[in-house]
């Protein structure tokens, strides 16, 4: 195989249409940080790369558990898988995963450094449930604990985390800011599952939509888009913005889209929905963390 190929193969493996679930926690965090006068520009930039490196690591996880776990099957709709495709070797993403895990621990410790040891083990505690997710005697995603996975990590952790830094607080107000993101970056995932409902259920792969059903996940997807909408309307009534933390809404046309897509299309369909879905929680994220900070 060539070099190029070999690169492309592994670019594939990091997922990059969903890379965006790592980078709005941390783009939410920093833009609450600036707007109370307290961000130092280092942080945020080591925060964003510990952060992709987690889901890229996570992503190489997913990709060699499930494919030792016979998860990944040619009747798979979604992305193509590099191990069950026969482009990287269970050798080479073993390898790639501690090398990924590692850059992301060594890039952390500056931070340990600057902040204190929380981050530490904020850090460590990341990166253990980036592997268990798929690996281990109990993992995540295969026990319907996934959605909670996210939402937690990529949503609470990975915002209210990047406002610490920065800050070295931790207040209510940066968790009601997590919760729109947590939402809509766990919608990436719930779009994910829905698909491979039927596959992963043949897998005994026990997604939260397989454990609840189509009707449950559609009103799931639903549910969290709302939760991201009102928790905007509560910080600008209890929290004291301007109605420039309402920007948010001005997605709401790509929101309906997104939910008539979820429920219209189909297997292969779907993964238009999932790529939007990681580009409506970026543009979401982005326009409140301008209001945040305006």
């Amino acid at each position: 195989m060539s070099k190029d190929n070999k690169f492309n193969s592994w670019l594939l493996a990091s997922r990059p249409k969903t890379l965006l679930a790592a980078v709005v926690p941390v783009m939410v965090g920093s833009a609450l940080a600036v707007s109370m006068n307290k961000f130092f520009l280092p942080y945020s930039i080591i925060a964003l790369l510990c952060s992709v490196l987690i889901q890229v690591g996570t992503n190489f996880t997913n990709d060699l558990y499930d494919y030792l776990k016979g998860s990944d099957t040619v009747k798979r709709k979604g992305p193509r898988r590099v191990l069950a495709s026969g482009l990287i070797s269970v050798k080479e993403m073993k390898l790639a995963i501690i090398l990924v895990f590692g850059l992301t621990f060594l890039l952390g410790l500056y931070l340990v450094y600057s902040v204190g040891i929380l981050i530490l083990w904020v850090g460590i505690f990341s990166i253990f449930a980036g592997i268990i997710y798929t690996a281990g005697p109990y993992p995540l995603a295969y026990n319907g604990l996934g959605d909670i996975f996210v939402f937690i990590f990529f949503g609470i952790i990975g915002t209210m985390g990047t406002f610490y830094l920065h800050t070295q607080e931790i207040s209510i107000l940066s968790f009601v800011v997590s919760i729109p993101v947590g939402a809509l970056i766990t919608n990436i995932l719930v779009v994910n599952n829905y698909r491979d409902i039927d596959e992963d259920r043949e897998a005994n792969k026990k997604t939260l939509a397989v454990v609840t059903g189509r009707i449950f996940t559609r009103w799931q997807f639903i549910l969290l888009i709302t939760l991201s909408y009102l928790t905007t309307i509560l910080l600008y009534i209890n929290f004291n913005y301007s109605l420039w933390v309402l920007l948010p809404l001005f997605t709401i046309p790509i929101a309906g889209i997104l939910i008539r897509m979820f429920y219209t299309l189909n297997g292969e369909e779907l993964n238009k929905t999932l790529e939007l879905s990681a580009k409506f929680a970026g543009m979401f994220g982005l326009l409140l963390s301008i209001g945040l900070i305006v």
